[in-house]
């Protein structure tokens, strides 16, 4: 049973476990997807009743987001932790490179993905990289058929949210592919184009100060964020 946080359920579960979640869809027959909400995504739902449902649906639902695990707790549902879309990808590469598992890399500028694909073939010795396609397509279906003709096991779509949710629900099963992940900009990470937050950051669940230390111009976007604790709260009072 999941966790629901603002109307978003969530699957509470450690790194580990999400891991051996993601790597179970793998295995299982049939199409899966995982979605890695963090705050700005409750937000998004609360509007937007399609969105909302996409995250409902999919077969793993992390949560991504200090907020979200500040939410769960003023809620009185609290989360073990943490699970950053980011390191989810980063161990289930490591349990594919070990099981012959084909990856594909959907998303970014041209050029980034291919620069990613060669950095985690380094990092993860035995993984298969089977494809890469930026993010900047017209048309759907050619690159649904090239990810059915890469025989990709999973795929790493990083195309933004909700674009990649939607994308993944609407595309995913013509594809072939047991599992689809929606990882936003984690292509620019795992390519060296954008420096993930330090570690200490990354422990105190700050790395969105880091974000907009680098990137001042996400300031419209951050003064939102509050606004989830708020609506925790406002619920909470309301034994909602």
């Amino acid at each position: 049973m999941r966790t629901d946080v603002l109307g978003v359920g969530f699957d509470n579960l450690t790194l580990e476990e999400a891991t051996a979640a993601g790597a179970a869809l793998v295995e299982a027959e049939g199409f899966h997807y995982a979605v890695t909400p963090n705050p700005e995504f409750i937000l998004a739902a609360r509007k937007d009743s399609r969105f909302r449902d996409t995250l409902q649906q999919a077969h793993l639902v992390l949560a991504d987001g200090v907020g979200v695990i500040h939410s769960a707790r003023i809620l009185g549902r609290p989360l073990k932790g943490r699970v950053p879309g980011i390191e989810f990808a980063q161990a289930l590469m490591g349990w594919m490179a070990a099981h012959g598992k084909r990856l594909f890399l959907l998303g970014a500028k041209p050029g980034v993905a291919e620069l990613a694909a060669a950095n985690l073939k380094s990092t993860y010795p035995g993984l298969i990289v089977c494809g890469t396609h930026d993010g900047y397509f017209k048309q759907d279906g050619p690159v649904a058929e090239e990810i059915r003709s890469s025989a990709a096991d999973v795929v790493f779509v990083c195309l933004g949210a909700p674009k990649q949710e939607y994308w993944m629900v609407e595309h995913g099963p013509s594809t072939g592919a047991r599992l689809m992940v929606g990882l936003g900009g984690s292509l620019d990470v795992f390519a060296g184009v954008v420096e993930r937050a330090p570690k200490g950051f990354q422990k105190l669940g700050m790395e969105w100060l880091y974000r907009l230390y680098k990137e001042p111009k996400r300031i419209g976007r951050m003064v939102r964020l509050p606004l989830v604790l708020w609506y925790a709260l406002v619920a909470r009072i309301r034994g909602k």
